[in-house]
């Protein structure tokens, strides 16, 4: 079982900058393909980000060459770098993990661990 714990989130103006972590616990996540989510005010969640215990990593369209995921293994944590950052990106961010595929990220994996949240809202 893994718990994750997001940070990092706030307020920040347009252009701006903020990096968000995700810390786990209860198990290593080494093998796990972990992922960024964010739900936005009246709209689903969507994938942002995901890499693989390989480091591949992949991004969707919409934050393509301004975020950055990568992990620390010997932490245990998750990063989400997020520069250039709009108000379209407001929304809640959350960290997810899941050891089904032994580290890789198939497409429309359904993950199975979440964390609870970190705010960005962006102006």
């Amino acid at each position: 079982h893994v718990q994750l714990v997001e940070s990092g989130g706030g307020s920040v103006q347009a252009g701006g900058s903020l990096r968000l972590s995700c810390v786990a616990s209860g198990n290593t996540v080494s093998r796990h393909c972990m992922g960024w989510f964010r739900q936005g005010p009246g709209k689903e969640r969507e994938g942002v980000a995901a890499i693989g215990s390989d480091g591949r990593a992949s991004y969707a369209d919409s934050v393509k060459g301004r975020f950055t995921i990568s992990e620390d293994n010997a932490k245990n944590t998750l990063y989400l770098q997020m520069n250039s950052l709009k108000p379209e990106d407001t929304a809640m961010y959350y960290c997810a993990a899941d050891p089904s595929y032994g580290g890789r990220c198939p497409p429309h994996l359904i993950f199975g661990y979440w964390g609870q949240g970190t705010q960005v809202t962006v102006s």
